[in-house]
Order: C-alpha cells, then sequence, then structure tokens
C-alpha cells in the first residue's frame, strides 16, 4: 500500500490548519473514503505506518497520515474538520484540552502506553538528586501533574492525598530536596538536559531526541493501573464512523501489540500489556 505521510510543523499551525481544511473533499480533507489522522511522529506515526502497510488493505482501510509536531495543532486541526481523526494524546489531557479550548473531541480506544520518564545527564538516581537542583517538567497541565505524580511515586516530592491529574506544585507538601520546577513546553524538555540537574520527559519527545526510555531514564512509569495510555480521538459523532471502527479494531489488534512489543522492546506498551 503507497505511504502517504505529510510533516506539519507547530510554527505554522493557523495557516496549516487552514490549509488543511481546505484540501480535498468531504470529511478531513482526504480523498473518497480516506481517513486522515494526525499523530506525532513517534510512536504514533510509526504505528500507524505499519497499520497502513500491513493491515489497512486487507481491512479495507484507506489510510492518510499527516505528522505533527506538537500537542495542540493535531486537536485544533481535528476540531475544525482537517482531520478524521488523531492519536497522540491521553484522555487527562484531552479532558483538559477541551475544556480549556472548548473543543469537542472524544476517545474511540485506548491504543498503547508511552511511558514518561525522568532523564538526566547529572545523575544516574532520582534519590541522589542535590539538594536545591532544578528539574524541568512539561508546561501543559496534564503533563506537569503526571511528571509530579511520577517523581512521588518515588518519595522526591510529596503531593496532596487528593491531588488529581491536574497536579501542580502548589500540591506539593513535602519537598526535602528543595528541588526547583521549570515549566517548559513538552518539545523543549530533551534540549533542556544540559542547563537542568534533570527533566521529566513525555516519550515521543525522548525517542524522538534519541533517547531510550528503557535505557536511558533513571525512572519510568509503570504500566499498572496508569491512566495514561495514548488514545485514538475523533470528533464527538464521529465514534461510530466505520472507518474509525476499522482503526479502532487494527489498534487493539494481535498483529499491533506483537509489533509495538518487537519494535520498542517496552518503550512503548500495547494496551494488552498491563
Amino acid at each position: 500500500m503507497r505511504t502517504r505521510r505529510t510533516a506539519l510543523l507547530a510554527t505554522t499551525a493557523l495557516t496549516l490548519t487552514l490549509g488543511l481544511a481546505a484540501c480535498g473533499s468531504g470529511s478531513g480533507g482526504g480523498a473518497d473514503d480516506t481517513l486522515v489522522v494526525g499523530a506525532t511522529a513517534v510512536p504514533a506515526g510509526e504505528v500507524l505506518t505499519y497499520i497502513q502497510d500491513n493491515l489497512a488493505e486487507d481491512a479495507g482501510l484507506e489510510l492518510e497520515i499527516r505528522e505533527f509536531t506538537d500537542y495542540v495543532v493535531p486537536n485544533t486541526a481535528l476540531q475544525e474538520g482537517a482531520l478524521d481523526a488523531n492519536l497522540y494524546q491521553n484522555e487527562p489531557y484531552l479532558d483538559d484540552f477541551n475544556q480549556a479550548k472548548g473543543t469537542d473531541l472524544v476517545p474511540v480506544v485506548d491504543a498503547y502506553l508511552p511511558p514518561m520518564g525522568v532523564y538526566s545527564k547529572k545523575t544516574d538516581d532520582v534519590a541522589k538528586l542535590a539538594d536545591g537542583a532544578t528539574v524541568a517538567v512539561p508546561s501543559d497541565t496534564t503533563n506537569e501533574g503526571r511528571a509530579l505524580k511520577l517523581l512521588a511515586s518515588k518519595g522526591v516530592i510529596t503531593l496532596r492525598k487528593d491531588a488529581g491529574t491536574d497536579a501542580s506544585p502548589a500540591d506539593i507538601t513535602a519537598n526535602p530536596r528543595n528541588l526547583t520546577f521549570k515549566e517548559l513546553e513538552p518539545a523543549q524538555l530533551p534540549r533542556s538536559l544540559d542547563d537542568v540537574a534533570a527533566a521529566v520527559i513525555n516519550n515521543n519527545y525522548a525517542q524522538d531526541a534519541g533517547l531510550s526510555p528503557t535505557e536511558d531514564a533513571i525512572l519510568l512509569e509503570s504500566a499498572k493501573d496508569n491512566p495514561y495510555a495514548n488514545i485514538l480521538a475523533v470528533k464527538r459523532g464521529d465514534e461510530d464512523d466505520p472507518r474509525v471502527r476499522k482503526l479502532a479494531d487494527l489498534l487493539t489488534s494481535p498483529e499491533v501489540a506483537k509489533f509495538i512489543e518487537d519494535e520498542y522492546q517496552g518503550s512503548v506498551l500495547p494496551v494488552t500489556s498491563g
């Protein structure tokens, strides 16, 4: 099957979103019954490309993949009709985005878990972070809360018992190492490693930067009871689109689970690997 992937840069978000909405006919700007799916490159783009090249044709699905380099434009493009679906985010992030931006996007299916990790060029153990060290965390509400909960899981900090997925530094009740938290856009976190003691980095940006979650992270999320699986999302009302249902079935198929296990060796976990 012919591969069609278009890389989109966040710096030209408005132009690209308008341009995507204008191309082609029908939902998502795709031709005929093509399902146009937005994704970040790793792992979403790679998983979708595996489906496109190996499974989609037999399932009667024509798939077009459009790659993005940030977490905002894939949702605004989906809301505006430039995409039919997207794959890159977890449900807490989607809920927060809908509330903040007034969008009406819904999850269809959990696809895989890309575990968030703590990375450092200064230490090999979060327990050895120096007093007063600076730790970089994602600046968006959901991923910052996720990062703080990861640090709290190892006793680096303590959060209020009722701190939810939107936990912030204001929810820290104990900080024995007097850590300072520096909020950065998620895509900037790998580049911050020379300047901070550690950074809590989303899986896709870590892998884009050549970091191996299983080999380079000094602390990595567990899959057990983890609410942060990446989801296939659509605009409300499109959940039962036959093309979307076909992709949802393929994303949760044994073939895709095996691809994820073989390709990522634990750096990304299929939803069946609880």
